[in-house]
């Protein structure tokens, strides 16, 4: 959900999960409740493999979650890149956020910007 290339390859795990052991790539760890790291997961197939990852919108939810970790950089550009999309679903996106804790944080950013 945005244009910067990320420095490490970003990994959501529930608290409590074992850390990857690998030396390459890079990794950066997310954790997350159980209720917040089982919402807004989509399967998709990749080469015949399911790939689970999160929704757009519990993506942006998150970004508002790890805004300090992240940078508000890379937070509005997601913002203004979820805005642009054609399918969009801002009642998911305010169930992610409250799952996510941040609906008072993301709430006035979606008013100035709608």
């Amino acid at each position: 959900m945005t244009t910067q290339v990320p420095h490490a390859v970003s990994v959501a795990l529930e608290k409590g999960a074992e850390q990857p052991r690998i030396d390459f790539p890079p990794v950066t760890v997310f954790r997350f409740s159980s209720e917040c790291f089982y919402s807004g997961i989509e399967i998709y197939m990749l080469d015949g493999i399911p790939v689970r990852i999160y929704s757009p919108e519990k993506t942006l939810a998150d970004c508002f979650k790890f805004r300090n970790t992240i940078g508000m950089d890379v937070v509005l550009e997601s913002l203004k890149l979820y805005q642009q999309r054609k399918q969009k679903d801002l009642n998911a996106l305010m169930d992610h956020a409250k799952t996510c804790r941040v609906t008072s944080v993301i709430r006035p950013y979606l008013e100035a910007t709608l």
